[in-house]
């Protein structure tokens, strides 16, 4: 709780170095040692990947479980300072809701053109052609994706095993969203990071678009559709997570998301999600912040009470 409630306050400010750039760094040093070490081929790609993986988690983790442990044991309130610090730096909730609302403001003050350059700042598709829509749609989308990623599943694994676990679902989130990839490089090597991924984020997905359903049904929007499209629409996806929460927030918001989009010059056919009932507009960005919002408090209420009943 008091790491969710310093992100409210302070989010990600550019100034602070971010731990998750350094399990960056150790993702791409090591990759680098393993790919000198295995042959360039299926089997020891598929064996470096899984190596990868069992380094870089334990690292991850160990390293703030030793440091924890000695600071709890030798003065505990410094312990407890600093995992609450550490929480907090491991949720993105105000920095989705910054970084969308820079897409936001281009838009409607400086242009589509300003539009474009905003939003290439946070998702991985090719933006130079979107239309104003196509801008808003991936705003949304990235901010309903990562309502999970970013908010849920960190909460999810804190009140299991605190800011250590914390970590080690940023480092499984990480490794994905570094190697995770069916390209050439990564087709093998990025197995065993992709499918842990599909594994730890399989209930925090799920806990994510009920959420959503709820805090549309508590909020301004339109809660019964977003339950009929979060159950028609929560598998249309190639991941077996990502689309439950963009279903639940498209079905809220009366809109329709997904659909064809470029990647490095390549179009990737994937389904729509929800109906048209309503045309995208630049609003419907902070009308997602405010679902996300609500999905995040209401979930931090659902986790604190569980956390309660469990350690009291």
């Amino acid at each position: 709780v008091a790491g969710f409630v310093l992100d409210l306050i302070f989010g990600d400010p550019r100034w602070l170095y971010h731990p998750v750039r350094l399990i960056g760094h150790l993702i791409s040093g090591t990759e680098r040692i393993i790919r000198n070490c295995l042959p360039a081929n299926k089997t020891g790609e598929r064996i470096g990947g899984g190596i990868l993986v069992l380094v870089v988690v334990t690292v991850s983790t160990g390293v703030p479980a030793v440091i924890l442990s000695v600071a709890y044991k030798y003065f505990w309130q410094l312990g407890l300072a600093l995992e609450s610090f550490w929480c907090y730096q491991i949720l993105a909730t105000k920095s989705l809701k910054v970084e969308s609302d820079r897409v936001y403001i281009a838009l409607k003050d400086k242009g589509l053109e300003a539009g474009r350059k905003a939003v290439s700042m946070i998702v991985g598709r090719d933006t130079q052609n979107l239309t104003e829509e196509g801008v808003t749609k991936a705003a949304v989308e990235t901010v309903a994706e990562n309502t999970s990623d970013g908010v849920i599943a960190p909460l999810f694994y804190m009140l299991i095993g605190g800011a250590v676990l914390g970590f080690a679902y940023k480092a499984i989130n990480t490794m994905d969203s570094m190697v995770g990839y069916k390209n050439d490089r990564y087709q093998w090597f990025g197995t065993a990071a992709a499918k842990l991924d599909d594994v730890v984020n399989f209930i925090p997905a799920r806990m994510a678009g009920i959420m959503l359903v709820i805090s549309a049904w508590i909020g301004p929007f339109d809660g019964k559709n977003a339950g009929r499209i979060f159950a028609r629409d929560r598998r249309k996806h190639a991941s077996p997570n990502s689309a439950h929460t963009e279903a639940a927030a498209a079905g809220a918001l009366d809109i329709q998301l997904a659909g064809d989009a470029y990647y490095f010059g390549k179009l990737y056919e994937k389904p729509s999600i929800g109906d048209p009932l309503q045309a995208v507009v630049p609003d419907d960005i902070r009308r997602m912040n405010r679902l996300m919002y609500g999905a995040a408090f209401l979930s931090v209420a659902v986790l604190s009470a569980i956390s309660f009943l469990l350690y009291r």
